[in-house]
């Protein structure tokens, strides 16, 4: 499986504020959502015609959008940060 538990305790590890415990901020949950949504593109670079994960896809980012309308709401310092340690704006 392409997510398995030493990879989300890495990405936990790495953007979430309390360490590996750090389940649910913001920050964590948007790194989670990238690498799932990297992971959904390139599976959709091969398989163009999967319209389920199409789909997902889209929820996916949709998800990942309210998350840092959020951040960017209550706090624009932590939502410029995660934005810039992930390379969302080009």
């Amino acid at each position: 499986m392409y997510l398995d538990k030493a990879k989300k305790a890495e990405i936990f590890e790495k953007y979430g504020k309390g360490g590996v415990k750090d389940t649910g901020s913001v920050e964590s949950q948007v790194a989670l959502f990238t690498y799932r949504i990297s992971h959904l593109t390139e599976h959709l670079k091969e398989n163009h015609k999967d319209h389920a994960t199409a789909r997902s896809l889209t929820k996916l980012v949709g998800k990942r959008r309210a998350l840092l309308d959020y951040m960017k709401e209550r706090d624009i310092e932590r939502y410029r940060a995660i934005v810039k340690a992930l390379g969302l704006r080009r």
